[in-house]
């Protein structure tokens, strides 16, 4: 099956026939019968409710089921014929359910075949994003930046391939990156999968902390008409991980006690965007980490591997961002940062930049800006001392102002006395 064979609006069809799933029945007969025997009685709703597949296909299976005697009718609920049907397990639909548990012991939405999932992300990720200036400029409202920063952060987006964010810390590269993801996540939405299959075996992509419902406009309605609800709408996905990042979470993670598989993270990221923050601080070496880009980043696929030694080859469609405050030179070499293909310093700020910011803050924070006050701050304990200005010191030095005042119950002032405090508290001679 290629791109060219198929539109969107077939490959998000709602199946009519069994046939129609493109997955092994006994993956759907087994989900059935976990689900009657953990639930006792379940109505036919019930079904289309956990499974995500149409009443027709799921009344044919239980007529099959029914004539195996598997199964057998509890009760009827109104007048709707086979369709008010509740049905429970025999004796040897028990028996088949226990086995049934001994191969996985997933109960959730019918997987899609990974062909099928792989056309829907290409589908989807084919045509560039484009983002606008004035959308940029609004994603980084509220921030202090360098002139033009946006000019900078856009293409990068509208590439959807990678991004490096370096520069001293605490200067808003973790901030930056959170309103990129904002800004991508306010795209145009995505159709995803809850699960896939493969070789027999169940891989969960959805997550709920990652995959946020969206709906469909009326427009995209009437031009799918009836969908998969196998497929969901959702926006753009955003992952991002920190120094607890291991080299595990980026392959497929076998569960040997529920016997199914979880998406790794770039899986769960496709059609989005994944930060790997603080790089360089992970609990995996930078090399390493670095070593298992390199393919995805050339080829814009990932391959991963199955227990039983199976390999899947799926997309890469995400921006990828690296953010780090270590020197990119002692990161990695010259070879992979040809492969980032938009770096971006954020430097510290100046004397003007430092002072919006700390105007800025007096404004958030409702603190009244006091200017001889903050040149007596810069003299003191930057200038003299040779300290270097972080943008994020404004916002944490009036915090303990903040603290201090309430601590002896005065009404919040920049005055030179509460900076002296609130340096001596912060900074670490």
């Amino acid at each position: 099956m290629s791109e060219g064979q198929v539109t969107l609006k077939e490959l998000l069809a709602e199946p009519s026939r069994v046939e129609d799933l493109k997955i092994p029945q006994s993956i759907v007969l087994d989900i059935i019968f976990r689900l009657l025997f953990n639930e006792g009685n379940v109505a036919l709703a019930r079904f289309v409710e956990v499974l995500k597949i149409s009443n027709r296909i799921i009344d044919e299976i239980l007529a099959w089921m029914q004539k195996e005697h598997l199964v057998e009718v509890a009760k009827a609920i109104g007048d709707l014929g086979r369709l008010g049907y509740v049905y429970t397990l025999t004796e040897a639909g028990e028996e088949r359910a226990r086995a049934a548990f001994e191969r996985s012991q997933y109960i959730g939405p019918v997987p899609v075949c990974i062909p099928d999932y792989n056309l829907g992300i290409e589908m989807q990720t084919n045509r560039r994003r484009y983002v606008q200036a004035a959308q940029v400029k609004e994603a980084l409202r509220g921030l202090i930046l360098p002139e033009d920063f946006h000019r900078r952060i856009g293409p990068a987006i509208n590439s959807g391939s990678s991004l490096f964010l370096y520069g001293p810390p605490g200067n808003g590269k973790t901030t930056v990156a959170q309103a990129i993801s904002r800004l991508i996540s306010g795209t145009d939405p995505i159709w995803l999968p809850y699960a896939i299959t493969a070789g027999g075996h169940i891989i969960q992509i959805h997550d709920r902390l990652i995959h946020h419902p969206a709906k469909p406009d009326a427009q995209s309605r009437a031009e799918l008409g009836r969908i998969d609800g196998r497929w969901a709408l959702f926006h753009r996905p955003t992952v991002m991980v920190g120094g607890e990042l291991k080299m595990e979470s980026l392959d497929l993670r076998y569960d040997p006690v529920a016997k199914i598989y979880e998406a790794p993270l770039q899986l769960k990221a496709n059609g989005g965007m994944f930060l790997i923050d603080d790089f360089g601080r992970q609990q995996v070496r930078p090399n390493d980490l670095l070593n298992r880009w390199i393919v995805p980043l050339e080829n814009q696929v990932d391959f991963l591997r199955l227990v039983s030694g199976q390999t899947l080859v799926v997309p890469f469609r995400l921006l990828l961002v690296f953010s780090t405050n270590l020197d990119p030179h002692a990161l990695m070499d010259d070879a992979f940062l040809r492969r980032i293909q938009i770096k971006v310093e954020l430097p510290s700020p100046d004397e003007k930049m430092f002072a919006q910011i700390f105007l800025l803050e007096c404004k958030n924070q409702n603190i009244p800006f006091n200017k001889e006050a903050f040149v007596y701050l810069l003299n003191k304990w930057y200038k003299q001392s040779e300290r270097v200005m972080q943008a994020v010191h404004p916002r944490d030095l009036l915090r303990t102002i903040k603290a201090i005042c309430d601590y002896e119950g005065i009404p919040p002032a920049m005055t030179p006395e509460l900076l002296d405090q609130a340096c001596k508290s912060y900074f670490v001679s």
